[in-house]
């Protein structure tokens, strides 16, 4: 379920608990996983999760805060009053001390809900079990204690090279797509480009010093347009699937016969875990499942390692991998395509492919189009990173776009 709530730029935001009473509703009835999602830093995730910390206080549940990252904003500061406050884990490394959700804590604690911040977030090495924050919360849902937690757009895995190309910025800690989808509910916190940067300027999300660099890079009003798009469209393919979802006695008999499926044909060329990612956002607007396949041809490929990465970037999208064998890859792909009724194959990047070297330039991409024509299956060949050139009567996926390069984060880590 995917909904989406509006800020102010100076005040607390209306208050979701509110809503949240009218319609008596709390964790429990909004479901075990829910994730507040917004473009950048400061467009009131934290409050909103306080929010509903507070109305479900309210209505007696038990609600304990894991780990808020109040960062000295005041407003933040306030919204905690009255809520319980699980003590942090204090970690040494490297000669630096610092501040850690403690899980064990969490878990012994056994609270009916947990609020935790910054879900993309990279544990400090020997803090606990996990290295991510998003394993933690794995492990708190799966000790049925329910999870309210929130993320910017920036560190969904599938988006990860589209927002590296708007922002020149390498985005660092990432968060599986199908962590994200596994959310009971999704829920957009939006803010315009000029409210967020008011906001920056009255000092509300950064210090003088460090608001001052970030509206001369991360939060220049083009680059926030393009981030706010970006997770505007995240969040309606996510009410798009959750429609089908309910709609599924109806839809759902047919589904077999109707719905898409995606195959993408990946190789160790450089490249292809952009056309990976591209093809899970392409197939999330088809509504389509996803499946990877490599074809391995002749002696084992040399780039194992490559190919591991591959298939765990995969797993993190949320597609099935799939490790074939053959002398001529289109064949391969039209085969399995044909066993998978898969109506859409995605193949790149194209001239630097380790198939096109083996069998010639452009000969498999030829001899793949035309079987996989004759079979009624439509071919996307991603040249590089961020084109497409596909069969005149394929349906295009989006065009990624080139902006240009800006400078360094303010925040390096809230990437």
């Amino acid at each position: 379920m995917t909904t989406q709530r509006s800020n102010d730029d100076s005040r607390a935001e209306p208050s979701i608990a509110r809503r949240a009473d009218e319609a008596h509703a709390c964790v429990e009835a909004a479901g075990r996983f829910r994730i507040y999602l917004g473009a950048a830093a400061g467009v009131g995730k934290t409050y909103a999760m306080l929010d509903e910390a507070q109305s479900c206080r309210r209505r007696g549940d038990d609600v304990v805060v894991a780990l808020v990252e109040t960062h000295g904003r005041p407003g933040t500061e306030a919204h905690l009053a009255g809520l319980e406050v699980v003590p942090r884990k204090i970690v040494e490394y490297r000669g630096a001390r610092f501040e850690e959700m403690d899980l064990e804590a969490v878990l012994a604690r056994r609270p009916q809900v947990a609020l935790i911040d910054e879900l993309a977030h990279t544990n400090v090495p020997g803090s606990g079990r996990n290295e991510k924050r998003w394993q933690d919360v794995r492990d708190l849902l799966a000790a049925d204690i329910d999870v309210i937690t929130n993320i910017n757009v920036q560190h969904i895995e599938s988006l990860a090279d589209a927002v590296e190309r708007i922002t020149g910025i390498a985005v660092r800690e990432r968060v599986p797509d199908a962590v994200i989808r596994s959310a009971d509910e999704i829920e957009l916190v939006d803010s315009s480009p000029e409210r967020l940067r008011r906001r920056l300027l009255h000092e509300n999300i950064f210090s003088p010093d460090r608001a001052r660099e970030a509206l001369r890079g991360f939060f220049t009003t083009e680059t926030l347009a393009v981030l706010r798009e970006m997770t505007l469209r995240f969040v309606a393919d996510g009410m798009r699937a959750d429609s089908s979802r309910r709609s599924g006695d109806t839809r759902g008999r047919t589904r077999g016969e109707t719905a898409e499926r995606m195959l993408v044909g990946v190789s160790t060329a450089p490249g292809n875990d952009a056309v990976l990612r591209r093809a899970a956002r392409f197939a999330a607007r088809l509504e389509a499942d996803l499946d990877v396949a490599h074809v391995l041809v002749g002696d084992a490929d040399p780039l194992n390692v490559k190919i591991d990465d591959l298939r765990r970037l995969a797993e993190d999208l949320g597609a099935d991998w799939t490790d074939l064998t053959g002398e001529d890859p289109a064949t391969a792909l039209v085969d399995f395509a044909g066993r998978r009724q898969i109506t859409q194959i995605v193949v790149g990047p194209g001239r630097r492919g380790r198939w096109l070297e083996l069998l010639g330039s452009g000969s498999t991409i030829r001899r793949l189009s035309r079987l996989a024509g004759d079979a009624g299956i439509d071919v996307h060949v991603f040249a590089r990173a961020g084109s497409a050139v596909s069969p005149p009567d394929a349906e295009r996926p989006e065009s990624a776009r080139h902006l240009g390069r800006t400078a360094a984060n303010a925040d390096p880590r809230a990437m």
